[in-house]
């Protein structure tokens, strides 16, 4: 993708996108396990996406159901934990299949780890495919090696894939310089570097995956999943959030 071509990505909507969603983002108010009202609402929304014809890939954690971290803190060997936590984004991964198949969407489940009973093996040209046919596709199971988190993969799998922008769901509207919930002087940023999300320790998403973007000039955007049609809004080229940009990009 040209310069020019990810400057437009800014403007218009995009061709192809890859969605993070956190587990925590699909246990609602329960606190553990899956909404079935939120798992509504995002698959509707993905539908109205794939109606405009915009590509969708789904990148999702499984921390409602189990985290390896907190695992591995409670004693665990973290190997042992990721792997559990991996099979958790799996259920969360199947869990929205059939939410979008009930909506008539064409959707496959490619895991990193092999379960071909209930998904297909992640291949990255079969993943393409998928995409170019218009299904939706999820990757489950992270990138199938502990000590690397859901957020690493979705990095991995954009650039695999080509997608235009990682569209990362979470509870607050952007990126903010400090927790806006316990500080209320905290500064919203509009757009950010790189190498400003590093130096300045702002927690977007892990340091392996965010150098990993930044080395390939993938565009990041942070938003508000909750408020209702921002995932749409987003893929269609609304900056509903904070943009995450290369630096020369931020200059021009």
């Amino acid at each position: 993708m040209s310069e020019q071509e990810k400057q437009d990505t800014t403007q218009k909507r995009y061709k192809r996108v890859l969605v993070k969603l956190s587990g925590e983002a699909l246990q609602g108010t329960a606190g553990y396990g899956i909404d079935p009202g939120v798992l509504d609402s995002l698959a509707t929304e993905i539908k109205r996406i794939r109606k405009e014809g915009v590509d969708v890939a789904v990148v999702i954690g499984g921390g409602n159901i189990f985290r390896g971290v907190a695992g591995a803190t409670a004693g665990m060997d973290r190997a042992s934990a990721d792997h559990m936590g991996m099979l958790a984004t799996v259920i969360n991964a199947l869990a929205l299949q059939d939410a979008l198949e009930q909506r008539d969407v064409p959707t496959r489940v490619q895991t990193a780890l092999e379960i071909r009973e209930v998904a297909e093996p992640y291949i990255r040209r079969r993943a393409i495919r998928h995409l170019e046919k218009g299904r939706v596709v999820i990757f489950a199971a992270g990138i199938g090696n502990p000590y690397f988190t859901t957020d690493t993969a979705a990095a991995l799998r954009s650039m695999e894939c080509h997608v235009d922008v990682i569209l990362k769901g979470t509870q607050v509207d952007g990126v903010y310089s400090a927790d806006p919930k316990v500080d209320p002087n905290a500064k919203r940023y509009d757009r950010l570097s790189y190498i400003e999300v590093i130096s300045k320790e702002l927690r977007v998403m892990d340091m392996t995956a965010i150098s990993l973007c930044r080395d390939n000039d993938m565009p990041i955007l942070i938003f508000n999943l909750h408020e209702d049609g921002n995932l749409f809004r987003a893929a269609m080229g609304e900056q509903v959030g904070t943009l995450i940009l290369p630096a020369s990009m931020l200059e021009g």
